[in-house]
């Protein structure tokens, strides 16, 4: 298996790869990405939760560069999401580390953000039940978390859809960007995964 740097993260059984959906196409970040992941991450509705607002195009930059690094230590991390038939960026979807919320850790989280655009299309659950998929076969964890804000029932609902359960609230501490914070923290174990299949 290999070891995640400072314990962040519980060890892997292989880093991931390229992965497709039906409508899909998801890898992982390059610097290339930056002028497609800025046009939809200045969108406010992408970063209403937890900023109320869009990202710059410095902070997606800071975004992305914590993306590679982190697809470099750890073998995992979000993906880019582009429809398969265009080639148009969407979004992100796919596991990271939830740095921000260190009493669970080491922990892996499932999580998106899509441009509006295309919401209510079921990108994020598509996105999510591949990552869901890959994390407990290819990586092989033994449990993925997600942690919406609890003010945004449209992320929950998707949790929900993916079967992953409720286990209760949750402050996340302020951070340089925002103030404190309170998710909903949902998990699905790799049992309660293959008894859904």
């Amino acid at each position: 298996m290999r070891s995640m740097s400072n314990g962040l993260a519980p060890p892997v059984n292989s880093p991931l790869g390229e992965v497709s959906t039906e409508r899909l196409r998801l890898r992982a970040f390059d610097g290339r990405d930056l002028d497609d992941l800025s046009e939809v991450f200045s969108k406010r509705e992408v970063w209403q939760f937890p900023y109320g607002r869009g990202l710059s195009r410095e902070e997606t930059s800071h975004f992305l560069d914590l993306q590679i690094k982190d697809w470099g230590d750890y073998g995992f991390g979000c993906w880019l999401a582009t429809l398969s038939d265009t080639g148009r960026v969407i979004g992100y979807v796919g596991l990271s580390v939830p740095h921000f919320l260190p009493e669970i850790l080491p922990a892996v989280e499932v999580g998106w953000r899509f441009d509006p655009e295309v919401w209510g299309q079921g990108f994020a659950s598509e996105g999510a039940t591949a990552a869901l998929t890959e994390g407990f076969t290819t990586l092989g964890l033994t449990e993925i978390c997600s942690l919406p804000q609890s003010v945004n029932p449209q992320s929950f609902r998707v949790c929900e859809r993916l079967g992953m359960v409720f286990r209760r609230n949750i402050m996340c501490p302020p951070t340089e960007g925002r103030g404190a914070v309170e998710a909903r923290m949902y998990a699905l174990t790799r049992d309660e995964w293959r008894q859904r299949l």
